[in-house]
């Protein structure tokens, strides 16, 4: 057990980062990743997001899904905060890729280059991908 590791309640807090990669629409990966930390945040757990490659756009603003025929679930990301899920971690050669800045997205965000998010992933307990 790491020394950095909370105590709460008799139980182990561990640091769980999602890591998305994928685009918001077009597959179930981005909306089951959301879902899945929103539970995890319930179990009180240190969780943490990361957004990389095509998943930086899961976190863009205005967001039209209208000709998809999907609902927009990117309004979700502002609530995150009152889960206490309040580390987002945005690759800043994904978003320069993509043409993005922080100021292109809907929520605050950390923006680490390459080299910082992977000691950040490698910093954590369970890393999970969609």
């Amino acid at each position: 057990m790491s020394d950095e590791m909370d105590m709460q309640e008799g139980g182990v807090v561990k640091q769980f980062m999602f890591v998305n990669r994928k685009a918001p629409y077009g597959t179930i990966y981005a909306l089951e990743g959301l879902e899945v930390v929103l539970i995890s945040a319930a179990f009180e757990q240190d969780v943490s997001m990361a957004f990389i490659d095509d998943g930086v756009y899961e976190l863009k603003k205005g967001q039209d899904t209208k000709a998809l025929g999907q609902k927009n679930f990117s309004p979700t990301y502002r609530a995150l905060e009152g889960y206490d899920i309040e580390k987002l971690y945005v690759e800043k050669e994904s978003m320069a890729v993509r043409g993005l800045t922080v100021e292109d997205f809907a929520v605050d965000v950390t923006v680490l280059d390459h080299a910082e998010m992977a000691a950040k992933m490698a910093e954590q307990d369970v890393l999970i991908s969609f």
